[in-house]
């Protein structure tokens, strides 16, 4: 209904600069404005509270993170903090980084950038209970989504799986198999309608939409109709397409599916026969077509075990819970891999580069494709004074994005001997695919002679020898590093071994000389960070403000949409109910003006009250519930008071019965205290009869003299008398002292006794909390009855 105000397709736009052809060919597709921005990047036009309004992708994405989290909050009943997003393998470095703009804007903390076919692939393996410690199942998962096309290659042990390989295609989607299908129908609609559906934006919509419904009644039949009332121009259009003749105009786009597959099964090192099972997912996949090529590719039929379109939500969720301390989840390590290959350049300068010259860029692949995510790696310069350091990808030509990605100023620092001095660079490949140089430390040898007496000799050349074989146990971070280092003999890069130009330590045997000793001094070195086309920390702080703002807006506008609703309902309820359930509570003249003052609201309501305030809303319902409400109560009391009578009657009855019955329960209490119950029993009757009386006398529409709260509270007034008095306990009697035991006489006649004598102890027993039960411990009846009276 609001094509040009309804933002979609995010993800095409995040982080892609506005002169991307890729980005301007989907441009043409989505109906709403976006043009260039100041920095080169999109900007997104669109009206809010009635203004317009520009919006970055970022923004925009960032909007949507918080209506998700709004949901999960809702439906958790708690707040949600962490998270974990489902990315394409595809996404560059500054849109990993959007992403995490978008996050923060948002107030969430994503644990991890996941890529959507590693969420796909960790829901498959993780429930899989068959999976051998040793054999790897090879899987290839398949995701045709809506605009893109990834390919994974996953291997899958017990507790574990790993990427093998990454391939996509990041405009192959089911929006290109509708594209065909609304080029075609626009096409052939010019041609017999004479209606040309590019000129209206709605249309265009419309038509979009009829086509993806069109397309999926072609996945299950050889021929669908499509028909659209009201079209453009008031023209309802009708036409119908075959199978066949779709496949055949979406066969540019069907020759392209064999590309990522072959490079996937390349990357991997597998061959057909290796993959030993082929999943498909996403919204695109369930065109018959692909599955042919996927089934003729693999020589075995795809399978579709997993849920289409929620798979990557599922594994996102799944890995979130891995991360996260509160949840219990079965071990399973993700080992994933890096689609990209990243090397790092900079101005050559001194022995360790061995360049011919000061000014020669130079260059080394530091993260290669498929290298494990996360990672990190050390490199080792020889600087005297500040040197800049760029991160770049090492091939660009299957990204469409700038080769350069961030530049890394390290310095300023000071040497103390005033020569070129060692610096080594900590570069790391976080969890979320982002590369960034971690740190930079200044290393300084330093001599240090230190005594040596002849009975520590033997423990301080062991010291020395440990401290020149291992590195400083201080920093752990060191050694991973060092187990990650390549070979030496790439320029740039530090041999773990030992230091150029380093001598080993000497020991003399004179115990009397003091031995040199070398020690290392570590300084930390400032590095400034500057990446291409991100937003700066303060636009972030910005964004997040703005975004505060908005959600407080959508708020009070949602708070307002509540009352304007509540407003109409109750004309609308109201009105009904004064007809008929209300029609006997309510006077003619009453009921007249009543009905003319909801007429008059409703009418207010689609003219001058379209668009109030929350409060202007709050005061018409007060307004009209003065009047409504009197109704409603006397219709309420009417209906309630004959049950809330009933239970005062049945409770007044009941304790009048225990007064005057002859039950050996209440044989112990005071005549003059059941005296006091009957008399306040027949005062509350009284009582009720005569309002009751009062009540019987007038009519429905008059408000009533006897109301369900006062029955209550005259109910709950006789128990509290009563009941101390009806359930007062029997008063202990006094112990029997025990008859000693006399031989039984000869005879017959003299077994009575002995009888006398077993009833006398059961009497005994009774009287001092035996078997027998007091009257005290006993339910009595009564106690049912006044306790529902009260109720």
């Amino acid at each position: 209904m609001n094509p040009k105000n309804s933002i979609s397709q995010i993800k095409r736009l995040i982080g892609r600069q506005f002169s991307d052809p890729e980005l301007q060919r989907d441009l043409k597709s989505l109906p709403f404005n976006v043009t260039e921005g100041p920095d080169g990047y999109p900007l997104i036009h669109a009206r809010y509270l009635g203004e317009a309004k520009t919006f970055t992708p970022i923004q925009v994405f960032g909007m949507m993170l918080s209506n998700l989290k709004e949901i999960a909050e809702k439906n958790l009943s708690a707040a949600v903090v962490d998270c974990c997003i489902g990315i394409p393998v595809y996404f560059t470095d500054l849109q990993r980084r959007a992403v995490l703009d978008a996050a923060t804007i948002a107030g969430l903390r994503p644990l991890h950038l996941i890529h959507e076919t590693t969420a796909t692939a960790l829901a498959y393996g993780i429930y899989k209970t068959d999976l051998h410690e040793t054999d790897q199942l090879n899987v290839a998962f398949v995701d045709i989504g809506h605009a893109s096309m990834q390919v994974c290659i996953a291997g899958f042990k017990k507790g574990q799986l790993k990427i093998l390989a990454h391939s996509y295609d990041r405009s192959l989607g089911g929006r290109d198999f509708d594209e065909v299908l609304f080029h075609h129908f626009a096409a052939k609609f010019k041609e017999e309608y004479k209606i040309d559906v590019f000129q209206n934006a709605r249309a265009c919509l419309r038509l979009r939409a009829a086509c993806e419904k069109l397309k999926k009644v072609l996945s299950a039949n050889p021929e669908a109709p499509l028909n659209i009332e009201c079209l453009m121009d008031e023209k309802d259009v009708r036409s119908f397409i075959k199978r066949d003749d779709f496949e055949q105009l979406s066969l540019p786009i069907l020759e392209r599916v064999k590309g990522p597959l072959e490079k996937a099964l390349a990357e991997a090192g597998l061959t057909v026969d290796n993959v030993h099972m082929v999943e498909v997912v996403g919204s695109g996949s369930r065109v018959p077509a692909i599955n042919k090529i996927l089934t003729e590719f693999f020589g075995k039929e795809p399978r579709r075990t997993m849920n289409a379109s929620e798979c990557v939500a599922r594994g996102s969720a799944l890995q979130c819970a891995i991360l996260s301390p509160t949840f219990k989840v079965r071990e399973f390590q993700v080992n994933e891999s890096f689609p990209f290959s990243i090397s790092l350049s900079w101005k050559g300068s001194g022995p360790d580069a061995q360049d011919s010259g000061p000014d020669s860029q130079l260059s080394t692949l530091v993260f290669p494709k498929g290298n494990p995510i996360p990672s990190i790696k050390a490199l080792t310069f020889y600087r005297s004074g500040t040197f800049s350091v760029d991160v770049q990808y090492d091939d660009v030509s299957g990204l469409q994005a700038p080769a350069k990605i961030s530049t890394y100023t390290i310095g300023p620092f000071q040497t103390t001997k005033g020569e070129k001095a060692k610096i080594k660079v900590k570069v790391r490949l976080n969890l979320h695919g982002i590369l960034s140089v971690d740190s930079a430390t200044l290393l300084e040898e330093e001599e240090v002679e230190i005594p040596v007496s002849q009975e520590s000799r033997v423990e301080n050349a062991k010291m020395d020898t440990d401290e020149a074989a291992a590195p400083p146990t201080s920093n752990d971070s060191d050694v991973k590093m060092q187990d990650a280092k390549p070979s030496a003999d790439a320029p740039g890069f530090e041999n773990s071994t030992s230091d150029s130009g380093d001598k080993p330590v000497q020991m003399d045997s004179d115990p009397k000389v003091q031995a040199p000793k070398k020690k290392v001094k570590k300084t930390n070195i400032p590095v400034a960070e500057l990446v291409y086309g991100a937003m700066a920390p303060g636009d972030v702080l910005k964004a997040v403000e703005k975004e505060f703002e908005m959600a407080l807006q959508d708020r009070v506008m949602e708070e307002t949409k509540d009352k304007k609703n509540a407003v109409e309902a109750y004309v609308y309820d109201m009105r009904n109910k004064l007809n008929d359930k209300y029609q006997e509570f309510v006077t003619a003249p009453e009921k007249e003006g009543f009905v003319a003052k909801l007429q008059e609201v409703e009418d207010w309501l689609y003219e001058e009250g379209e668009d109030e305030t929350k409060g202007v809303y709050v005061a018409k319902l007060e307004e009209l519930k003065k009047q409504g409400d009197p109704v409603e109560e006397r219709y309420k009391e009417y209906t309630e008071r004959g049950t809330v009578i009933d239970q005062f009657i049945y409770c007044i009855n009941s304790y009048r019965d225990a007064v005057v019955s002859n039950d050996p329960k209440f044989e112990h209490i005071d005549i003059n205290e059941k005296q006091k119950v009957l008399t306040e029993c027949v005062e509350a009757e009284n009582w009720l009869r005569e309002k009751k009386h009062q009540q019987d006398a007038l009519p429905k529409y008059a408000n009533p003299v006897l109301l369900s709260v006062e029955i209550r509270k005259k109910a709950e007034a006789v128990d509290r008398f009563c009941k101390p008095i009806m359930t007062r306990p029997k008063p202990a009697k006094p112990a029997t002292p025990p008859t000693p035991a006399t031989p039984p006489p000869q005879g017959s006649e003299q077994q009575q006794p002995q009888g006398d004598a077993n009833a006398t102890t059961n009497e005994n027993a009774g009287a001092t909390g035996g078997e027998v039960p007091s009257a005290s411990t006993e339910p009595m009846e009564t106690d049912k009855s006044e306790n529902t009276g009260s109720a």
